[in-house]
């Protein structure tokens, strides 16, 4: 069994965290755990999560056991769960479509199913090891990374693949910004910048360490965080330049970073255990690290919930 646990910023949560003020080591921790709902007969990796805010839904993508799990907040139980998937990692929702959709590194493909009631809708074939995805606000399309290097762009109304932008290696998290994409290609050791208009890669900034995997993008300082994991940094970038911002030492085995704007805050969540607590202003400072549990790297920052919701093994955080 794996426990989902919510933490509140003052949250994190499958333990649910809730945020609390800002609080400087030694001091009260800047995350409170709120709830754990437990994810009953799964076993090996979760890999990532997506949120249904309309019917309070969190989706599970249980790599390891071969299902995705559908979480009600509110009852604070699953309610659904897909099973027979090869490996499925990716995960979106397309709230105007009520459709979710999966990609699983097994097969290659993309499936899509029914929000109501998990039914199947469809599947596409995109390439080896489907992995990250996300909803591009502005087109309603989804991108999904893929292969040996590339991120193919889909219209879900169709279910087809409408345009591919070539990489120099496996994408790992990715973030947009209108017609920019940023992407962590750790095969190379960069972050690429591409344009979805023209599928071109319009930019190359080599990496000052090894295995950047997490990234989030904060369009409002217009700031990228990258996390490597060799060594355990937190980066933080121009996201018009490439410029170097901060380079602060951070908890290891990063899977996740975010930007919490309210609070001018970043969470970083890694598998060592932890989840490091990093101040914005006046300056980038680590402030808190909140202990979690061994694995328990994946998570999912929803700043519309005001939580930060964590991926753990049995046993609890």
């Amino acid at each position: 069994m794996v426990a989902a646990r919510i933490l509140v910023p003052s949250m994190l949560g499958l333990a649910a965290l809730t945020a609390c003020g800002v609080a400087a080591r030694p001091g009260p921790p800047a995350l409170v755990l709120e709830r754990t709902i437990s994810l009953k007969d799964v076993k090996g990796r979760i890999d990532h999560l997506a949120v249904d805010l309309k019917h309070g839904r969190l989706f599970v993508a249980e790599l390891g056991n071969g299902t995705v799990e559908a979480i009600n907040l509110r009852a604070k139980q699953s309610t659904g769960r897909i099973n027979g998937l090869k490996e499925p990692q990716g995960l979106a929702y397309l709230p105007d479509r009520d459709e979710l959709a999966v990609a699983s590194g097994g097969d290659g493909t993309v499936r899509f199913y029914r929000g109501a009631d998990l039914a199947p809708l469809g599947v596409l074939k995109v390439g080896a090891d489907a992995d990250n995805m996300r909803v591009d606000p502005h087109s309603g399309r989804l991108i999904v990374g893929y292969g040996d290097g590339a991120l193919a762009i889909i219209d879900p109304a169709a279910q087809t693949v409408v345009a591919s932008l070539p990489l120099p290696g496996h994408p790992e998290s990715f973030r947009l910004n209108g017609s920019r994409v940023f992407i962590n290609v750790p095969d190379v050791g960069a972050i690429v910048v591409g344009d979805l208009v023209t599928s071109r890669v319009i930019a190359t900034w080599k990496g000052a360490h090894a295995f950047n995997f997490p990234l989030a993008f904060d369009p409002v300082s217009g700031a990228l965080a990258t996390v490597y994991r060799l060594p355990s940094r937190l980066a933080v970038l121009d996201a018009a330049s490439g410029a170097t911002r901060a380079d602060l030492a951070t908890c290891g085995d990063a899977d996740d970073v975010f930007f919490d704007a309210k609070r001018q805050r970043i969470y970083v969540s890694c598998g060592s255990g932890a989840v490091d607590i990093v101040r914005t202003q006046p300056s980038y400072a680590s402030i808190n690290r909140v202990a979690t549990r061994s694995g328990a790297r994946t998570a999912l920052f929803v700043p519309e919930l005001d939580r930060l919701f964590v991926a753990a093994r049995a046993g609890g955080l």
